[in-house]
């Protein structure tokens, strides 16, 4: 594997990790806040752009409420590609996949599967809660499945991570802790509001408040140990869309841009309407 193929690898599975801070912001106005943050039928698509490098590829996160054994859940599926030129020489496609109960919002089950030109990965993990316990299997390398010990808190994989902070009030100075997961490991998150600034997008320019999570509550690891930082700027309207990631590395900077937006489905709204 050459050096080119080394970073975008690289780049590519941070976008990954990176996405979960994209459901930040939220969505419609006056919409109820929800036990998970993102509603029925609401979907989210950015633009990946590296550097100097434009369109290297695609990230979209959306939402379903749906009824199953255990009663209503909400299903948070996000797809990540690689797009454009880096496509011709690095074929990457991702998707990962949470399951909530839609009345508590804890989190019951995770996926994510990944395809490169070299490599294929499929794992997942189940919650249970009265012991404390979550299963972590490995579909590709059965070696490393696993049961693991969970911190307390009601933790989110790292895909969705930080989707409370949607309903959070937050200003310039302000911080709150949050607990997610990625692969097998739990991170224990601050996030800092640490000022405004105006962002322009597709969708046109917003005024947004940036939001920064840290690892203070105990030595960083993964990425964070690496010293790459995130960044997310959230729209101070009255959607309060991400509309913008930033995922800095020492060897460069990879930023997701929001392009496409899709509301909840009709009904989710009139429900949140009534529920006012």
């Amino acid at each position: 594997m050459g050096m080119n193929d080394f970073v975008l690898m690289r780049l590519t599975r941070i976008f990954l990790i990176a996405s979960a801070m994209l459901v930040l912001g939220g969505a419609s106005a006056g919409l109820a806040q929800g036990p998970v943050g993102l509603r029925d039928g609401e979907e989210l698509s950015y633009r990946v752009d590296w550097s100097i490098i434009p369109f290297v590829g695609r990230i979209s996160i959306a939402a379903a409420e749906v009824t199953g054994d255990a009663g209503k859940v909400i299903r948070v599926t996000t797809n990540t590609s690689t797009r454009g030129l880096v496509r011709g020489f690095y074929p990457f496609d991702a998707r990962g996949e949470s399951i909530f109960d839609a009345a508590t919002g804890r989190l019951l089950a995770s996926s994510e599967s990944s395809s490169s030109r070299d490599k294929t990965t499929k794992t997942s993990m189940i919650f249970h809660y009265p012991w404390s316990t979550a299963v972590f299997t490995d579909d590709i390398n059965p070696k490393n499945t696993k049961t693991v010990r969970m911190p307390r808190g009601s933790p989110y994989d790292l895909i969705l991570g930080l989707v409370q902070t949607r309903d959070w009030t937050m200003k310039p100075g302000d911080q709150r802790d949050e607990l997610v997961l990625f692969d097998d490991e739990f991170y224990s998150l601050t996030v800092h509001a640490v000022g405004y600034e105006d962002v322009e997008t597709p969708l046109g320019m917003f005024k947004t408040l940036v939001l920064v999570p840290r690892m203070e509550k105990e030595a960083p690891k993964g990425m964070f140990k690496r010293g790459s930082t995130v960044k997310v700027w959230i729209a101070q309207d009255a959607r309060r869309l991400p509309v913008k990631f930033e995922v800095e590395f020492k060897f460069g900077r990879g930023i997701a841009t929001l392009t496409d937006y899709r509301p909840p489905s009709a009904p989710a709204m009139a429900s949140a309407a009534a529920g006012r």
